[in-house]
């Protein structure tokens, strides 16, 4: 039999952040939240090894750069235009039902 690989969390130390959490956990928890912890850093660790100094880091796969579009002005609807539709109107505005129950 091959050992056990070294966990990169313990038990203990999730229920030693639980307590600093004030978070009330079962044993069946503490224990199913130390192998998900587990598994997350081991993971993180296996990335991390592969990630190489020569390697910048990037925030998108694709050498994107100012991807933005051209701010152009357009005709648009004028304020009576946008209102013309509307059920009840009030100040130039869409009036609308009060639902919060506040008081104006």
């Amino acid at each position: 039999m091959s050992p056990e690989p070294e966990s990169a969390i313990s038990r203990d130390e999730v229920a030693h952040l639980a307590r600093l959490s004030r978070l009330a956990l079962t044993d069946a928890e503490l224990d199913q939240y130390a192998g998900q912890l587990n598994s997350i850093l081991t993971h993180v660790a296996q990335v991390a090894e592969v990630a190489a100094d020569d390697v910048p880091p990037t925030a998108h796969p694709a050498d994107l750069q100012n991807v933005l579009r051209l701010d152009v002005v357009v005709p648009s609807l004028t304020p009576e235009q946008a209102l013309s539709g509307a059920p009840a109107v009030e100040q130039d505005r869409f009036a609308v039902p009060q639902i919060l129950g506040e008081e104006q």
